[in-house]
């Protein structure tokens, strides 16, 4: 059983107050601290270490499966009010980045070595640095500089969320929350604005022939942030009802600097919702772009974002097998594009990597097709 300490710890929920609740009491037992990056000590904590067989070192609160979590992941510990607390992998760079160094050679070092030159870096520089310590551990190493990293509360960014939701869309129903130490995300549905907001592009699908594909789609919001440096707090827009759920546009994101604060994802929100149906009529503009070279369209699309190689190519394939061969929409390669994303879910890819591989397959309806649409073929 998975305990809440241990660095691939991760949790699902089913309904809006248990996440809401989660986070709530999270943030009660999460604590800031700030201090100089000078005054930062770091000790091995793998097996062979002193500190792994002695509890006594360690913070209140600290267990042993914390500590022998830890040294079977990064190993090492950083000593807070004279007490020492567990690193979390979620801190290593942040850490790394207050110790101004980096390198593939690092992870390589024993841990007694990679302490040391941490320890000798740290005592250069005499900035602030805030520590996240939640969950037994240090999660994050972050800059104290207000500049550099702002705190938005999870719990504060869902509090708004909801309550903007339930403005604009009333009936909204929530669908799902995840969390984990690295990222936490939700979705909901819109069935009562599905008219509204995609009636259009549904009527559209119908005249194509795709009316099952139509009868199937349901217009959402996805919410995502992350306490440890990994995403901002970003909100997107996306339809659910196929295989897998596809984000549609652009998002609106309020990063952790800047001194932003939760009024500013507020406000933000507002630009979103404005906006859903303007990004709907992007979806529906691709099903007047016809392509001469779909495969070869859809090739140089996934090597232009990047997109994993092995799930491209087998979505390559299935589509290529598929169309029958001639002309086909722009919009027939973008769907063909989501099988990418639900290959790699069914791969159990980790959903820090699946966010940001959805998050470059929205900026799919902001391509100028011509510029892919070419009878050379590409290699990929």
């Amino acid at each position: 059983m998975q305990k809440q300490c241990e660095d691939n710890f991760y949790t699902t929920f089913s309904s809006a107050l248990m996440l809401q609740d989660y986070h709530d009491t999270q943030a009660k037992n999460s604590r800031w601290y700030r201090c100089q990056v000078n005054e930062l000590q770091v000790e091995p904590l793998d097996s062979k270490s002193p500190l792994y067989s002695d509890i006594t070192k360690f913070a209140a609160g600290v267990t042993q499966d914390a500590v022998t979590d830890t040294a079977e992941n990064l190993g090492i510990a950083i000593r807070v009010d004279g007490r020492y607390y567990p690193v979390r992998m979620t801190a290593y760079k942040s850490l790394l980045d207050r110790a101004k160094i980096g390198g593939t050679a690092l992870p390589k070092l024993s841990r007694k070595v990679l302490a040391e030159v941490l320890n000798e870096c740290l005592h250069l520089f005499s900035s602030e640095a805030l520590l996240l310590i939640r969950d037994e551990k240090v999660s994050a190493v972050h800059s104290g500089d207000s500049s550099d990293y702002s705190v938005l509360p999870i719990n504060e960014l869902l509090a708004v969320l909801t309550k903007k939701l339930d403005e604009r869309f009333p009936g909204n129903e929530f669908e799902s929350g995840y969390s984990d130490h690295s990222v936490s995300s939700a979705a909901w549905i819109l069935p009562n604005q599905r008219e509204e907001l995609i009636g259009t592009y549904t009527k559209m699908l119908i005249a194509e022939g795709k009316s099952k594909m139509a009868s199937k789609l349901m217009p959402g919001i996805r919410f995502t942030t992350s306490d440890t440096g990994v995403a901002s707090a970003k909100v997107t827009a996306f339809l659910s009802g196929m295989r897998y759920p596809f984000h549609i546009g652009s998002c609106i994101a309020v990063d952790h600097r800047h001194q932003k604060k939760v009024e500013d994802f507020e406000a933000a929100l507002d630009q979103l919702f404005a906006q859903f149906g303007d990004t709907v009529k992007k979806l529906e503009s691709l099903m007047n772009i016809t392509l001469e070279y779909p495969v070869n369209a859809m090739t140089r699309i996934c090597k232009k974002l990047s997109l994993p190689k092995k799930a491209a190519l087998e979505a390559i394939a299935m589509f290529e097998m598929s169309y029958g061969g001639g002309t086909a929409t722009a919009h027939d390669v973008f769907m063909a594009l989501q099988e990418i994303p639900f290959t790699l879910k069914s791969q159990n890819t980790p959903e820090g990597k699946m966010l940001v591989i959805e998050e470059n397959m929205a900026r799919v309806l902001t391509l100028r097709w011509s510029d892919y649409d070419l009878a050379k073929a590409v290699n990929y």
